[in-house]
C-alpha cells in the first residue's frame, strides 16, 4: 500500500486576477488530504472517502475489468464527478487501470465546508498515485488557476504565478505580528467554480489592467515590517479589488463595525476571511455568531 499526502490552501492575495497571471502569495495549510492506494486482485475500484471525524461520506465500486470505466448511474452530483475525474486520469494515464483493480481511501483533515481545498487535495493525491501531471487534471476538471495544486505539495508560503508551468517560489513569509492575524469562518462554502465564472465575465481590459496592480501588492504584503503596514496594504487590496469585482468588500457587508481589518480569501463570500486583532479579543466575532475563529499559527505551515 502507498500513501500520498497533500496540504490544504489559503490564497491571501491576488484572488481571482491570479487567473491572468498576477502575482499570488498563497499559504499551504497544516489540515490536508491523505490517500492511500493498495492494488487488489479483484479489477475494480473500491473507493472510500472519509470525512474529519473519520465517518464515511462516500462509498462506492466502480467495476474495470475490461481496463475502462463503465458508464454507471451515480446516485449524487460528488459521486458524478469522482466517475469524471477518474476518467480524466485514465485518459492522462491509459494503462492506469489495465493491471489490476485498487482500493482507495481517502481520508480529509479539515471540514468540507472550510474551503482549504477538498478538491485540490484529491486532484493532487490522485495525480501523485497516477504518476500524471496535477495541472493538467486540474485543467481538465475543475480549472482555475492552479495555485492550490501548488499549496498541496509545499510546507511553506509561495509565490505563486500562473504559466505553463506555472511559476512557483517558496517564500519566508513568517511576519512579525502573526500571533495578532486570525482566520474567521464565515459558516458557508462558496462555489469555486460560481467564483472564476464571475470573474470571467468582467471585461478583459480591466482584469488586464489589474495584474500589474496586484502583483505589485502582492510583493508589497509579503514585505511587510509591522502590522500597521500590512493591515493599510491589505484593506487597500481589498478596496481595489472590491472595485474590480463591483462587489462590496467582506467588511463593509457583515464587520463594518470592527476596529481592525478583515480580508477576504479566495472567492468572495463565504469559506475564511483573515482578521487583525490588536487586543486577541475576538468576542466581536463570536456575538456575529462566527464562532470558528483559527489562529494564524495553528492553520499555517
Amino acid at each position: 500500500m502507498k500513501t500520498y499526502n497533500a496540504n490544504g490552501k489559503l490564497l491571501l492575495t491576488s484572488e481571482y486576477v491570479v487567473l491572468d497571471q498576477a502575482l499570488a502569495l498563497a499559504l499551504p495549510c497544516k489540515y490536508g488530504q491523505r490517500l492511500t492506494a493498495k492494488p487488489i486482485a479483484e479489477k475494480k475500484i473500491s473507493w472510500k472517502s472519509y470525512l474529519h471525524d473519520n465517518s464515511v461520506w462516500m462509498d462506492l465500486n466502480f467495476d474495470i475489468s475490461n481496463g475502462d470505466l463503465p458508464k454507471i448511474n451515480h446516485q449524487s452530483p460528488e459521486e458524478k464527478f469522482l466517475y469524471q475525474i477518474l476518467i480524466e486520469v485514465k485518459k492522462l494515464n491509459s494503462k492506469i487501470f489495465n493491471q489490476q483493480g485498487w482500493e482507495i481511501n481517502n481520508y480529509l483533515e479539515f471540514p468540507r465546508d472550510w474551503g482549504l481545498g477538498s478538491s485540490s487535495t484529491l486532484i493532487y493525491n490522485l495525480s501523485q498515485w497516477a504518476k500524471i501531471n496535477p495541472y493538467e487534471l486540474l485543467q481538465n476538471t475543475f480549472g482555475g488557476s492552479g495555485y492550490d495544486i501548488a499549496c498541496a505539495g509545499k510546507r511553506k508560503p509561495i509565490l505563486y504565478q500562473k504559466a505553463n508551468p506555472p511559476l512557483i517560489t517558496e517564500v519566508p513569509f513568517s511576519p512579525s505580528f502573526k500571533d495578532k492575524l486570525f482566520f474567521i469562518h464565515l459558516n458557508k462554502k462558496k462555489n469555486s467554480r460560481e467564483a472564476i465564472l464571475h470573474y470571467r465575465n468582467l471585461a478583459s481590459s480591466k482584469r488586464n489592467e489589474a495584474v500589474n496592480v496586484f502583483s505589485e501588492l502582492t510583493q508589497q504584503i509579503l514585505a511587510a515590517k509591522t502590522l500597521l503596514e500590512f493591515q493599510e496594504l491589505i484593506d487597500l487590496h481589498e478596496e481595489k479589488l472590491s472595485n474590480l469585482l463591483e462587489i462590496p468588500t467582506i467588511k463593509e457587508c457583515l464587520f463594518p463595525d470592527y476596529p481592525g481589518s478583515i480580508k477576504s480569501l479566495g472567492g468572495w463570500g463565504g469559506d475564511f476571511v483573515l482578521a487583525t486583532a490588536i487586543s486577541n479579543d475576538l468576542t466581536y466575532f463570536k456575538k456575529k455568531g462566527y464562532p470558528t475563529i483559527i489562529p494564524y499559527t495553528e492553520l499555517i505551515l
